[in-house]
């Protein structure tokens, strides 16, 4: 039995998110169903997040057990020949050691691009469009108030399971390129909805509807109820995962940022 990590992208427009659903249109059916094909049994998949319907990601990491022998190309450049367009491995390798997707990982890394005018695009899905003018160095401002360990109470979704609502926040970005806004931020885990509920109040603040300081505020209230907005699934990509360098994945330059010591989450 061998493990097989792979890296995918994925255009998440017209799935209902990661996870298989039935009757539902979702990443992780197509993609066992396409690695089925290659490995001639059943093929079970494990990601790294889990993402919800409309989200995207130019890095998921997934890995897989199998019996089945074959090349890595086999793995990467085959399955791709039974994947709809709007899906794609981007590299394949074999697992070391005890590597799980998952449990293995001590950061991950998401982008949530905003397009900033006044009408919204024919060509970019991937995108979530606000009209409003939107300050990025107020949003940057205020963004670094959740750098750091916090309770992210205000920040996570009404129905989140997670058994602790704290996080560590390793970095947080907001940038303006050209007619885009774009907030990248990278934590040991993220809460249900947390990226797009800290989108929603970002753009808030940015939008000159609320001060500088209403992200502490939020972080100190502890109540979801005052959090704002939930910023759309369009402008939401997965972009990243950090692993142990043991385990031998390619690291993304932008974990460079990460503190020497950042640990796996429990």
């Amino acid at each position: 039995m061998k493990r097989i990590v792979l890296g995918i992208e994925y255009d998440g427009s017209r799935f209902f998110g990661w996870q298989w659903q039935v009757e539902q249109r979702n990443i992780q059916h197509e993609l066992q169903q396409a690695l089925s094909k290659i490995a001639q049994h059943s093929i079970t998949v494990q990601c790294a997040g889990r993402t919800d319907t409309g989200v995207h990601a130019t890095e998921q990491v997934v890995h897989f057990d199998t019996t089945a022998i074959r090349t890595l190309e086999a793995w990467h450049r085959g399955t791709n020949t039974h994947l709809p367009p709007d899906v794609r491995v981007i590299w394949a390798q074999e697992a070391v050691d005890d590597f799980h997707a998952r449990y293995s990982a001590i950061a991950r890394f998401y982008r949530y691009v905003i397009l900033n005018r006044n009408t919204p695009s024919a060509l970019n899905r991937q995108t979530t469009w606000c009209a409003l003018p939107l300050d990025a160095e107020k949003m940057h401002q205020a963004a670094q108030n959740l750098m750091g360990h916090h309770d992210f109470t205000s920040f996570r979704a009404q129905g989140c399971q997670s058994k602790s609502p704290c996080r560590t926040m390793y970095f947080i970005d907001v940038h303006r390129e050209d007619e885009k806004v774009i907030i990248e931020l990278s934590a040991n885990a993220f809460l249900h909805h947390m990226v797009r509920n800290i989108a929603g109040v970002l753009m808030t603040i940015g939008s000159e509807k609320q001060s500088v300081s209403w992200t502490q505020e939020l972080l100190d209230v502890k109540n979801r109820k005052l959090g704002g907005v939930t910023a759309p699934s369009d402008g939401l990509h997965l972009a990243g995962v950090y692993y142990p360098e043991h385990y031998g994945i390619k690291k993304n330059p932008i974990f460079n940022k990460l503190p020497n010591d950042a640990k796996r989450f429990d």
